[in-house]
């Protein structure tokens, strides 16, 4: 195990794996101060959450294997889920957003960064669930990144230009970019802007705190999951917070099961019926049969054709 971001030492891993647990047993018998029981509720379940997303911030950080994070995004997932439904029944709003992702944007980045990890991990299952809280709210439809992070993935996403946080900017700039050079330029202005501009967020910092603090790790995920969907050269990005070797895990994606999906390359027969998307070309998601071949695009600014699983709709 090889630690990913040198503020984590193997001390700190230890600490949070002790801290993360007696949290978890004294939740079982920690009432929290609220003037409701639903309001009790609400509390309760967003510390569940953000302790799930520690723990797979913290256990990405350290180094384990990228495979061992596949059950703690479920289970992240999951405590979305239930963070939507008890603020549902406090608030008598049964659509709400888990995450006010217009206002604040540590929130947005909390939401960007789960839905990067679902397309980094192949997860198409995990995402259409996460991004069902955030478009039943009303997200869908009002923001760029968001909708072209999914866009490559699920069905009927809506093309818009504009966004509601500047920090991104550059990013969104390289997914339209006229060049690979280009495209990989703004990638890397990405990265190098995206720790500062979260002055205000509760995990800024954090690494100062030493072993006993409650740094987990500084991830810009979305950064990740672009390169991956737009074919981006990522080869001159060494900035701390790029997680190449969990693109490099999406690229070379090999299921695990019979009923999961490898890539296939263009020029191959398809292996299964359903949608697949390339990031060697625009709006390519489109449905193949399978034994059809893998349309192969030799003039792609992207370079070589692969195909990856999109789904039956």
């Amino acid at each position: 195990m090889t630690k990913r971001q040198k503020f984590f030492s193997e001390a700190h891993y230890k600490n949070f794996l002790r801290e993360h647990d007696e949290a978890t047993e004294l939740l079982k018998t920690t009432i929290f101060k609220s003037d409701t029981p639903e309001g009790e509720q609400t509390i309760r379940a967003r510390f569940i959450q953000r302790l799930a997303l520690r723990k797979l911030s913290a256990t990405y950080t350290a180094g384990e294997e990228i495979q061992s994070l596949i059950p703690l995004l479920e289970n992240l997932v999951e405590k979305y889920e239930l963070r939507q439904a008890t603020l549902a029944k406090s608030e008598n709003l049964p659509e709400i957003s888990p995450l006010a992702i217009d206002d604040w944007a540590h929130e947005y980045e909390e939401c960007v960064q789960v839905i990067s990890l679902c397309i980094l991990l192949h997860r198409t299952d995990l995402l259409k669930r996460f991004v069902r809280l955030l478009d039943n709210a009303g997200y869908a439809g009002d923001d760029t990144l968001y909708e072209d992070l999914l866009c490559k993935i699920l069905p009927d996403r809506t093309d818009v230009d504009q966004w509601y946080h500047e920090v991104y900017s550059p990013l969104i700039q390289a997914i339209y970019a006229d060049t690979g050079e280009e495209a990989s330029d703004l990638l890397k202005k990405f990265c190098s802007q995206w720790y500062p501009a979260f002055k205000q967020a509760p995990w800024h910092d954090t690494h100062l705190q030493g072993e006993e603090g409650n740094y987990v790790g500084y991830w810009a995920f979305e950064a990740g999951a672009v390169a991956f969907l737009y074919g981006i050269n990522d080869s001159k990005i060494n900035h701390m917070v790029y997680p190449k070797d969990l693109v490099e895990y999406a690229r070379n994606y090999q299921p695990t099961n019979n009923s999961q999906v490898s890539r296939i390359d263009g020029g191959q027969p398809c292996s299964r019926t359903g949608y697949w998307f390339t990031p060697a070309k625009s709006d390519s998601r489109q449905h193949f049969q399978q034994g059809e071949i893998m349309p192969r695009f030799s003039d792609s600014k992207w370079g070589e054709t692969i195909w990856y699983w999109s789904g039956e709709e």
